[in-house]
């Protein structure tokens, strides 16, 4: 399976996220991989003033939303295999948000497909991020990044 006929794995949900559990399927029992590049982030505590970070999504949205980045991502690269995890819900400091994982014969592919897929996740992906302080005072929604758009730009054909 590659290219075009590859079906991305999308999957957005309160479940912590398991890296090893979720990359080694990409692999196993393929000799045609040379590479799978994945991408972990984690909730940080920012500097010791965050308890948590809420994640909202509508769901059916968020999954077709990151589909269709992942579509693209398939349509760039020669892919054989791509996976993205997200979550939703509160996660605490030091747990995994979201994994990224792409898999293709050559480094160069792998690396790109996932760096895009960020890229695109952070300004695309309808999440909406609500932090929790520790001192217990009232969280504020996370605003969206000028760096997130500038990065988003360069994969701009």
């Amino acid at each position: 399976m590659s290219g075009s006929d590859l079906a991305p794995e999308i999957r957005v949900g309160p479940e912590p996220i398991d890296v090893a559990a979720e990359t080694a399927p990409l692999t196993h029992g393929r000799t045609d991989i040379g590479a799978v590049v994945t991408f972990t982030g984690l909730c940080r505590d920012e500097a010791g003033r965050l308890a948590a970070l809420e994640l909202e999504h509508y769901p059916g949205m968020a999954e077709d939303e990151i589909g269709r980045i992942a579509e693209e991502a398939v349509s760039r690269w020669p892919l054989l295999g791509l996976k993205v995890v997200h979550r939703s819900g509160k996660i605490l400091p030091g747990e995994t948000i979201v994994l990224v994982a792409a898999a293709s014969a050559h480094r160069a592919a792998a690396f790109e497909a996932a760096s895009f897929l960020m890229d695109f996740l952070k300004t695309q992906a309808p999440f909406w991020k609500k932090e929790h302080p520790r001192d217990g005072a009232e969280g504020g929604w996370v605003a969206a990044k000028v760096e997130d758009d500038a990065a988003t730009e360069r994969w701009e054909r």
